[in-house]
């Protein structure tokens, strides 16, 4: 049975479609691959990834970008564009019967994207864009704001009530590192608790959370090491859902080859925190 997060404060509840948020629901698996490579990859890793969810029985929503807006060079792959993602994304929701999350980089993307997409995800550098946000929750779809790493946690209040404003209250915040000096990203645990206060389920990003912004001169590093550790942690503080992108092979990956798991770790990430979910049962972990 997945873990139940009541323990870690609750957050206002609502539904994308057959997955719950908030409100003590089971915590949520968030995962995919960072962009759609192609629709053969996309396909195949969605079945792996929810068969190991099903083993589990871990609410899952697939991820995959159509298009990576924010690549460190000119020469680094973008995606497939708007029109054929879209229709991959699709091929996922209907094959699958999973909802499906992706990225929307401007205001024109937003009600085409939401005519597919089950969540529409506002980018860590455009977590200021006002625009964009209340395109986005115009359309009804939930929408899931990543914290900028220049940002405290506090200040995605700000951020919050523009997308509330609108009068869609389907809102996700997610923590994902907060730079510290040049090609580092720290993560502070507070910040779960800090934005939980906003009344919205609180996502944790383990896997961008290890990246190395531009480490790698033409590309970012990252240390995916870090990645279940800081996972378990974050589960511990207590949060409703994990983001993790993952890949078959990320050396081979055409995006974030150092911080995408390995898709044949997945397996071994669900059952540490199934770990701490026991652990949490029984007492061991305390309460709040």
């Amino acid at each position: 049975m997945a873990p139940s997060q009541a323990w870690a404060g609750r957050a206002s509840p609502f539904r994308v479609r057959n997955v719950a948020f908030g409100g003590g629901s089971p915590l949520v698996l968030i995962a995919g691959p960072c962009v759609i490579e192609s629709e053969r990859l996309v396909l195949s890793t969605a079945e792996k990834i929810l068969k190991t969810c099903e083993k589990f029985t871990f609410p899952l929503i697939f991820k995959s970008s159509y298009k990576k807006a924010n690549r460190t060079s000119l020469r680094s792959f973008t995606g497939p564009g708007l029109k054929k993602g879209l229709k991959i994304l699709q091929k996922v929701k209907k094959e699958f019967q999973i909802p499906v999350l992706t990225d929307i980089h401007s205001e024109a993307e937003a009600k085409p994207t939401a005519e597919v997409a089950d969540i529409l995800q506002i980018p860590a550098f455009l977590s200021r864009q006002t625009d964009l946000i209340l395109a986005a929750a115009r359309t009804g779809r939930a929408i899931n704001l990543k914290k900028g790493p220049f940002s405290a946690p506090e200040d995605m209040r700000a951020a919050v009530e523009k997308a509330a404003s609108t009068g869609n209250k389907k809102i996700l915040v997610t923590e994902r590192g907060t730079s510290f000096g040049y090609h580092n990203l720290v993560v502070d645990f507070r910040s779960f608790l800090i934005m939980r206060q906003f009344g919205y389920p609180v996502i944790y990003d383990a896997t961008h959370s290890v990246q190395l912004p531009g480490g790698n001169s033409h590309s970012s590093g990252g240390q995916p090491e870090f990645i279940i550790p800081l996972a378990k942690a974050a589960v511990v503080v207590g949060v409703d859902a994990l983001f993790v992108e993952t890949h078959p092979n990320p050396p081979k990956a055409l995006s974030d080859v150092n911080c995408q798991m390995p898709l044949s770790k997945l397996e071994s990430l669900l059952k540490h925190i199934l770990e701490i979910s026991e652990l949490k049962s029984y007492g061991f972990l305390g309460k709040e």
